[in-house]
């Protein structure tokens, strides 16, 4: 056992060598970013000073500059990403090695046991049940999953990419071994995902929904048997991602890998649980699922409603109520609620219901129940299922459910398909002050209530039921809009006025910079000046371009123009 220890440890000696001098490229690497980014800037200002009144050659010059910069750029994130790819595999070598060093070590310091020597029994003694603390699994289950060669890789991935600052660009696969653990647990992370009906398909497809089971007919023992109708209905689904950004704190990128794989995890998990559930309440069905309140709230018959589908009802009217039951107490509160809750069917379901609300209306609801029992002693008629109807009731936070609101019904009938595969991809930039690497993360779903008629939504407290969410705007998959800027002489000398057209009607503003800028949709500028249309006094020398953005709510570029400057004489 002792030599087989020390040549482990002669081997890990030279692995860790190995790792080390491969690390010390990632300095020439460094220096070609840096100076790569030196040159960036520079071409920027170039192309900035360009002017009609610059040569065919100083133009050729800048575009050709321009190309060669991007052409390097290419060619060094081919070499970042190589290098990540072998540090990657380095790591995991030396690992592999350490596991093995420490797995003899606790082989050779475990006393061995006598011939005949019987374990003492101790009447006090009791079972030790291992916990299950990581995603269900046991210590032993945790061990033999973060051992495996994928699940090493990518976390040592992660590890040598966020220590070298080697990201731009990165693209790391997430191994479905961790795909399958997270969606076994993703009910720890969606609230609602344990109520709909999950099913895992490949692709644009058509499933398979039951409609009104057969009633079986009674007939002479000796009878022939009757054909029963089935009602058998199709919904297409197709794919939509969900995703957000996981923020790895980097005091952990030194730590093991079971710290670092299970903070990633937990991000990615929340990230999509959290999408998930909101997609299933209100998703639009525009690059994402059907929400079960955009179903109820629908007053036509989609375009893209299949002939295979369930029959569309209109349920606007039927399905959404509106009560004035807020001042009502007791037994004559919850008979209104609990008719109006009533009116979701149960019929093509597993008869398991819920229902969504927010803190605020769960704690009124409890309140309402509050009664004397028969010896005059206080006590609550619910805690967290609905009387009388039955169905668990499920907490939201209190600015994005309104008060007084319930949503839910019956979950299993609302399809929700799962695609396989995700992806995990770091970003850019470092938050240095919150000592944090971000990663994004992704996964793909689409959904649809089947039979809306299971559901139903209730405010009682004389309001308008909410049947739409904002959303986070998907600014990175649409292309920025178009101003129509005109330029025409100030009102002193060397001033320029600009008047814009084909902006929105309200909720924008604008802005505008000297100079020609990119500008993508959904950019957050800077430097740039408000701007009035027709109004605005903007000096600057003929010819000279002037980009003016429109910025929405959120600060963001959605709309972009441009216009050579013609100043007053």
């Amino acid at each position: 056992m002792a030599l087989r220890q020390l040549l482990k440890r002669s081997q890990l000696a030279a692995a860790q060598a190995e790792s080390n001098k491969h690390k010390e490229q990632r300095a020439a690497l460094d220096e070609r970013r840096s100076s790569l980014q030196k040159r960036e800037a520079d071409a920027a200002a170039a192309l900035e000073e360009l002017t009609a009144e610059s040569t065919p050659e100083e133009r050729a010059a800048v575009e050709a500059e321009v190309a060669a910069i991007e052409a390097e750029t290419a060619a060094l994130n081919s070499d970042e990403q190589a290098y990540e790819a072998e540090q990657a595999r380095l790591d995991g070598i030396v690992a592999d090695i350490e596991k093995e060093i420490k797995e003899l070590d606790e082989r050779s310091a475990t006393p061995q046991k006598k011939p005949n020597e019987k374990p003492v029994e101790r009447k006090d003694d009791k079972i030790m049940e291992t916990r299950t603390k990581f995603f269900g699994m046991t210590n032993e289950q945790r061990g033999a999953f973060f051992a495996r060669d994928d699940v090493k890789g990518f976390i040592g991935a992660i590890r040598t990419a966020c220590q070298s600052r080697a990201i731009s660009g990165g693209k790391l696969t997430i191994p479905e071994t961790m795909l399958e653990i997270i969606r076994d647990n993703l009910g720890e992370y969606s609230k609602l995902s344990k109520f709909v009906t999950v099913r895992r398909v490949n692709g644009t497809t058509r499933q398979n929904i039951m409609g009104t089971m057969p009633e079986g007919i009674w007939m002479e023992a000796t009878g022939a048997l009757n054909e029963l109708d089935l009602s058998l209905n199709q919904v297409t689904v197709d794919g939509y991602m969900v995703g957000g950004f996981i923020p790895v704190h980097n005091t952990l990128l030194d730590d093991s890998d079971l710290n670092l794989g299970a903070e990633i995890m937990r991000a990615l998990a929340y990230a999509i649980g959290s999408g998930v559930d909101w997609a299933i309440l209100f998703g639009t069905g525009s690059n994402m699922p059907i929400g079960i309140a955009t179903r109820l709230a629908q007053t036509t018959k989609p375009s893209g409603w299949s002939d295979n589908a369930p029959e569309w009802k209109d349920l606007h009217t039927s399905n959404i109520k509106k009560l004035n039951i807020a001042t009502s107490t007791g037994a004559a509160f919850f008979a209104s609620l609990i008719e109006a809750l009533g009116i979701a069917i149960p019929k093509y379901s597993n008869g398991r219901a819920f229902w969504v609300m927010n803190r605020k209306t769960h704690i009124k609801l409890m309140t309402k129940a509050l009664e004397f029992n028969a010896a005059a002693a206080l006590v609550a008629g619910m805690n967290n299922t609905m009387p009388v109807i039955g169905g668990e009731i499920v907490e939201f936070e209190d600015d994005k459910i309104a008060d007084n609101e319930i949503i839910g019904g019956y979950g299993s009938v609302y399809l929700l398909a799962e695609r396989g595969g995700a992806e995990i991809t770091s970003s850019e930039h470092v938050r240095f002050l919150e000592n944090q690497t971000l990663y994004k993360g992704y996964a793909r779903y689409d959904g649809i209530p089947v039979f809306g008629e299971a559901f139903v939504m209730v405010n009682f407290a004389n309001t308008d039921v909410t049947t739409t969410r904002t959303f986070p705007v998907d600014y990175a998959n649409a292309e920025i809009g178009t101003l129509g800027v005109t330029a025409a002489a100030g009102t002193a000398s060397g001033d320029t006025v600009l008047t814009v057209t084909g902006a929105e009607a309200s909720g924008t503003t604008l802005k505008y910079v000297i100079g020609d800028r990119t500008v993508k949709n959904g950019d957050k500028v800077t430097g740039y000046t408000a701007l009035t249309s027709g109004t605005t006094q903007i000096t600057a020398t003929a010819g000279k371009t002037i980009t003016v953005v429109e910025l929405d709510g959120n600060a963001r570029a959605i709309k972009v123009g441009k216009a050579a400057a013609v100043p007053r004489a």
